[in-house]
């Protein structure tokens, strides 16, 4: 329960029940804990939960039996079309007793978003551009923020392009897609991924209709020796700078291995940088683009340095692949929004992109040092992958296989930790692994997380098989 909240226990109690309800969680006729029991669970008033209840058996969620309990009353729920096809499975009332915290990767603190400035940015937008900005444009972007990409890449990243060679898309997803289309073709929909790899990746490629062969990765990324040499594939995707998940940052030898395979092989790499600007040992490695922009596509967003409600990403192509890309991102939505585009080139232009990563890199750094100290305080044995950079890493525990089973105990027990197995497409090499993203939880959160992850594993080793 959150007792700072400005909605009312009773309200919370209320909303929690009626929403497990609805949503199935809670089955029909199913028995609930007496007020008492829930009270006591949730540390809070009988009355709390009297109220509540009172509320939900008169609106006609709960029927009362006498001298047998509460039970949910019958012929209130129904199946929404998104979930005909997939099972449904009854919450325990456990859950109600804590707040999950949710190790997702990827999830910026989106509490620090610079609000003041980014608004301010857009009323002088509004006012300050001519009127054909608020026309349609050209599907490859606004100019303005083309330009200052291309400075800003080369100045950050080490990549080597011109304004004509970036194409603006809707986050990292389209450019990706996009890709995936104009690369592959009829008889030949073969990609190189390596492998594990976020699932989110693989659907991209599959959606658009290509083969996805995984390529072993390893602490320090993909293994080049492990490329397919029998047959030629459309293109190679890596993650060089911040591997996901396993963290790695690919070495300037196994960089070089891959110019020279995508070479021998004549065909391209696709490079993802999704989080590279938060190093925090060392200075962070150039990208795979400035080593070889013929056969190199980069793809970047800024979902995961601002925002993901920021759909701005984009893509630094070869120049003789951008006619073709433009005419896609022209049929697929004519082109990204604009004024976000405007926007975004001042952000970058008048320093806030550079301040704002220098402040979250401190951010940062504090919670994964806060995330480190309390896995090794917890668990002496565990092994700390990929802490270097990014908003995530990876810990082995030995002894423990992250099974379906001990998911829904972790979850139980009011933590959500993701099995590195999961993101596999050849199974069984990373059982022990789970990855733990920080970006989006304060310190306490880390703590209280990783202490509750302690307790749930202990509970799950002590237990009778």
């Amino acid at each position: 329960m959150k007792r700072e909240s400005k909605v009312s226990l009773t309200q919370q109690v209320y909303e929690q029940i009626r929403s497990g309800i609805l949503k199935q969680k809670f089955t029909e006729g199913e028995k609930l804990p007496s007020t008492r029991e829930l009270a006591a669970s949730l540390g809070i008033s009988r009355n709390v939960c009297l109220e509540a209840f009172d509320r939900l058996i008169t609106e006609g969620y709960l029927d009362v039996r006498p001298r047998s309990g509460t039970y949910v009353a019958k012929g209130i729920t129904f199946q929404r079309e998104e979930e005909r096809s997939h099972p449904v499975f009854p919450a325990r009332v456990s859950n109600l007793s804590k707040d999950v915290i949710d190790f997702r990767a990827a999830n910026p603190a989106m509490d620090h978003f610079p609000r003041k400035i980014w608004g301010r940015l857009l009323k002088e937008v509004c006012i300050d551009t001519p009127e054909e900005a608020f026309a349609y444009s050209g599907s490859e972007g606004v100019r303005k923020l083309r330009e200052v990409l291309s400075q800003y890449l080369l100045k950050i990243r080490g990549v080597h392009c011109h304004a004509d060679q970036i194409i603006i898309t809707a986050g990292a997803t389209q450019a990706l897609y996009m890709i995936s289309r104009v690369l592959t073709h009829h008889n030949d929909r073969f990609i190189a991924v390596e492998d594990p790899v976020t699932d989110e990746m693989r659907r991209i490629f599959s959606i658009a209709g290509a083969k996805v062969h995984p390529v072993p990765a390893d602490e320090e990324g993909i293994i080049p020796e492990s490329l397919p040499l029998h047959i030629k594939p459309s293109f190679l995707f890596t993650i060089p700078s911040h591997q996901f998940p396993l963290g790695g940052t690919l070495s300037i030898q196994r960089r070089v291995k891959l110019i020279e395979y995508s070479r021998k092989m004549d065909t391209y790499i696709v490079e993802d940088d999704y989080d590279s600007e938060f190093t925090y040992e060392g200075v962070p490695v150039h990208s795979i683009q400035g080593l070889n922009p013929e056969r190199v596509l980069y793809v970047g967003t800024f979902s995961k340095i601002l925002s993901p409600a920021l759909r701005i990403g984009y893509v630094v192509l070869p120049p003789y692949l951008v006619n073709r890309f433009r005419e896609l991102k022209w049929y697929t939505d004519r082109h990204t929004s604009s004024l976000e585009q405007h926007v975004l080139a001042r952000f970058i232009e008048e320093g806030f992109l550079d301040r704002h990563v220098r402040r979250m890199k401190k951010i940062y750094q504090k919670r994964r040092e806060a995330l480190t100290a309390s896995l090794r305080e917890h668990f002496p044995s565990a092994k700390i992958l990929g802490q270097s950079s990014g908003m995530h890493l990876v810990v082995e525990f030995p002894g423990v296989v992250f099974c379906e089973k001990v998911k829904e105990l972790l979850h139980e027990a009011g933590v959500l930790v993701y099995p590195v197995e999961d993101y596999a497409l050849n199974k069984g090499a990373h059982q022990q692994k789970v990855v733990l993203g920080y970006g989006s939880l304060t310190e306490k959160k880390i703590k209280e997380g990783v202490n509750r992850l302690s307790e749930a594993l202990q509970r799950i080793k002590e237990a009778p098989s």
